[in-house]
């Protein structure tokens, strides 16, 4: 039997704010523990004696457990309580952030970063899914501007604040890491006092722990593959083989047991979806162009050109200020005019020519034409990134905005981990082939690992010079690659189907898709089935959102 708890009318915009001023922080948050380690990374495995492989993995490992465990918060946020689930993923990662920084070695922080990435993983679904389930997809352009801006502004900061830390001798790298418990902390408060989110209580929960642990494992397999193929074992390897079936073998099982399942972890009439499956195709391309590329920009200030970590933090502003400006305009935008496709299309073509423009940089490039190429990815991300997302949300009923939202996060995770490691693994080979032909034309014997320990700063002049150059001339390759990887984004983006967004929170009929090109009435109540019952998961407060009877 079903019962109406919550009142009809709809929140005001300073309500909206204060329900998500506690989500807002833990995006912050969660971006920040991203970005506050892109300058000084390069420091910290030096520190640690770590090489180029250790550096992509200490990334690596925190998108790949970040990524198999998306799909799993996306589906839990649909059966159970949203708040309770964000607040859980929040102690992940206050445990995960704690034991980053009391790391001894780079295989210690690889192992911390990885059990970080849970509650990333938890985080990066659950504020998305959470929004969506409080504010109409409509209305809800306004406020992805003001997510986009947050992350703009963790974006910004993150690199600055990294930077001062190591360049800071009283402070040490360690505080790269710890310096995002007492936010999360705070932002565990600030969600107890200001958040009231429906969700939907039932009595015939069921979890499929079987898919989920053959998606994670499947997607774990693939990506180790990637990682370290042509370095610790060739692409025609029985490694490979076993490796790349196992997981093909491991992802087929999982459709099989997803097809099957009553509450499967990726409900697969949501993939198949036109909007969907050319958003996630989308956000895939975009995902492995903006991490793959854009993770290495640090390095390639600091190592390929000399500058100190809170100098490169400096140097990547106008990639994020590209992120917070358009972000913001173009949620303005979209929420007044209900149009979202022309926006991922003209995002998605920018951020393709900014990746063409970072491509021909070098170890003596002008900043100017850097910055100007860094500001393009920028604009493109914050058109993409967040209204893919969007896209989906519209097309799918209330009740399956957890699985939806994760989809996408899922696959753009998926593809940001991909990027990382095979641009990671060409941008590896090539410093080291280039290291040694430098080296053995000046007549310096070559080691076996050139370029492999990223502490160069103990090497003569002459060897750092060579490996400056090693490393600013290869980053503009990987660069072009991740042009190549965004065009795929372009051509997904442009197949969109052309619709307006609803401003309803939910469907009028839970099995109906959003109608190209048609608004959908906004005074809709939807009805929950026999078993479920509607309800807020706490007091009201004033702030009140969608009926449910």
């Amino acid at each position: 039997m079903s019962t109406a708890d919550a009142d009809t009318e709809p929140m005001s915009h300073r309500r909206t704010l204060e329900a998500l001023s506690g989500l807002l922080l833990v995006l912050f948050v969660a971006m920040l523990s991203a970005t506050v380690v892109s300058t000084a990374l390069p420091k910290i495995i030096g520190a640690l004696h770590g090489s180029q492989t250790q550096f992509t993995w200490v990334v690596t490992a925190t998108l790949l457990t970040a990524t198999a465990s998306t799909p799993i918060w996306g589906k839990l946020a649909d059966l159970f309580n949203k708040k309770a689930l964000v607040q859980i993923a929040i102690v992940l990662f206050i445990v995960g952030s704690v034991l980053s920084g009391l790391s001894q070695n780079a295989g210690q922080l690889i192992a911390a970063r990885a059990f970080l990435g849970l509650g990333v993983g938890g985080l990066q679904a659950l504020v998305q899914v959470v929004i969506a389930a409080l504010i109409p997809p409509r209305e809800r352009g306004r406020y992805n501007g003001y997510l986009g801006g947050v992350m703009a502004l963790a974006t910004v900061s993150g690199p600055l604040l990294g930077g001062v830390i190591v360049d800071t001798s009283w402070l040490g790298w360690r505080w790269c890491f710890l310096v995002g418990v007492p936010i999360a902390l705070i932002a565990l408060v600030v969600l107890q006092i200001t958040l009231r989110v429906p969700t939907i209580r039932r009595s015939d929960v069921s979890i499929d722990y079987l898919g989920a642990t053959l998606i994670a494992a499947g997607v774990s397999v693939l990506l180790i593959w990637v990682s370290f193929v042509d370095d610790s074992f060739a692409w025609l390897s029985w490694q490979t083989a076993a490796m790349v079936s196992g997981s093909l073998v491991l992802l087929g099982l999982a459709v099989v047991v997803e097809a099957r399942a009553p509450e499967p972890v990726v409900p697969l009439a949501i993939v198949r979806e036109r909007t969907t499956a050319l958003a996630i195709l989308a956000s895939l391309a975009v995902g492995m162009a903006m991490f793959g590329g854009a993770v290495f920009l640090g390095q390639y200030f600091q190592i390929g050109r000399g500058y100190s970590p809170t100098e490169a933090g400096l140097l990547t502003i106008p990639m994020m200020a590209g992120v917070l400006v358009s972000s913001i305009v173009v949620g303005r935008l979209i929420t007044r005019t209900g149009k979202i496709k022309p926006y991922i299309v003209v995002g998605s073509v920018v951020l393709v020519g900014g990746f063409l423009a970072l491509g021909v940089i070098d170890h003596e490039t002008p900043l100017s034409l850097i910055s100007a190429a860094m500001l393009l990815v920028g604009i493109g991300v914050g058109m993409t990134m967040q209204n893919l997302v969007l896209a989906v949300q519209n097309g799918v009923a209330l009740k399956d905005i957890g699985a939806a939202s994760s989809a996408v996060a899922f696959f753009r995770s998926l593809g940001g981990t991909i990027g990382v490691s095979v641009l990671g693994a060409v941008l590896a080979r090539r410093v080291a082939d280039t290291i040694t032909r430098d080296l053995t034309a000046a007549g310096i014997p070559a080691s076996g690992d050139a370029g492999g320990d990223l502490d160069i700063t103990s090497l003569p002049e002459p060897i750092q010079q060579i490996v400056r150059a090693a490393y600013g001339d290869a980053t503009g390759h990987i660069f072009l690659i991740s042009a190549a990887i965004a065009v795929v984004g372009v051509i997904a983006a442009t197949l969109l189907p052309a619709i307006t967004l609803r401003t309803s929170l939910d469907l009028q009929n839970p099995t109906q898709e959003a109608t190209p090109e048609a608004s959908v009435p906004s005074a809709v109540s939807t009805h929950a089935s026999a078993d479920q019952v509607a309800s807020w998961d706490g007091p009201h407060d004033g702030v009140r959102g969608p009926h449910r009877s």
